[in-house]
């Protein structure tokens, strides 16, 4: 009698596992091109970082600095959710406090500074530059859809797509300028980008994170004069 055939080998990897592969790889990355710069940082030195080979980066990631993308994208999933649930009568700044802010901070790292030490690299960096701009530039849909959804419009309709666009660079400006400055002024003794555990510091980064959102916004509200 001839035993039924089946499949052999593991199991197959969950999507939520997959997910968090993938952010793995993202966090070990970071660390490294922190440590090293991008150019010294070989796709064999992630793999060992999280403990899978090389194949497996490539596996997720065309480049070594496609890496990053989960980090970022996590930070601009937050804040599209929370567009997505805006209530009426809120106004944009109340929207983002530091509760978001430090949802923001979280999706990127346990403290947050994980996301932060990133976006320092993006200035010196090309290919991580590249990197966060078409995330960006990639989000500003679901931005317009969200936006479109609570005003009653269609999703073609050119004012939640100009209001998507003026939030997201507003956005993307307060990131910037939070990981920036807090790079030049040099607030922690450790070494530039490194990760701490310290939870007063992170308390205090997602209040920074959320008045500088909340400055950008008003600033771009105010439009060009």
């Amino acid at each position: 009698m001839t035993a039924p055939s089946g499949r052999t080998g593991r199991p197959p990897l969950t999507e939520a596992r997959k997910t968090e592969i993938r952010l793995e790889i993202a966090r070990a990355a970071v660390e490294l091109f922190v440590a090293q710069g991008v150019t010294a940082t070989t796709g064999e030195q992630i793999g060992q970082a999280v403990g899978v080979s090389a194949r497996t980066v490539w596996r997720y990631f065309p480049s070594k600095e496609s890496c990053v993308r989960p980090l970022f994208s996590a930070g601009i999933d937050v804040i599209a959710a929370r567009l997505r649930e805006w209530p009426p009568g809120q106004s944009l700044e109340e929207l983002f406090d530091p509760a978001l802010a430090t949802g923001v901070l979280a999706a990127t790292g346990p403290d947050g500074a994980t996301g932060t030490a990133l976006v320092r690299l993006t200035r010196t960096e090309p290919g991580l530059r590249a990197i966060w701009l078409q995330t960006y530039d990639e989000a500003e849909p679901a931005f317009a859809q969200a936006l479109a959804d609570r005003a009653g419009l269609p999703a073609d309709d050119l004012r939640p797509m100009i209001q998507a666009a003026m939030l997201n660079a507003a956005l993307r400006a307060a990131v910037e300028r939070f990981a920036w400055r807090d790079a030049s002024e040099g607030v922690t003794d450790e070494a530039p980008g490194a990760v701490t555990d310290a939870a007063p510091g992170a308390a205090l980064a997602a209040a920074e994170v959320a008045e500088a959102l909340r400055s950008a916004l008003v600033i771009a509200a105010g439009g060009v004069s």
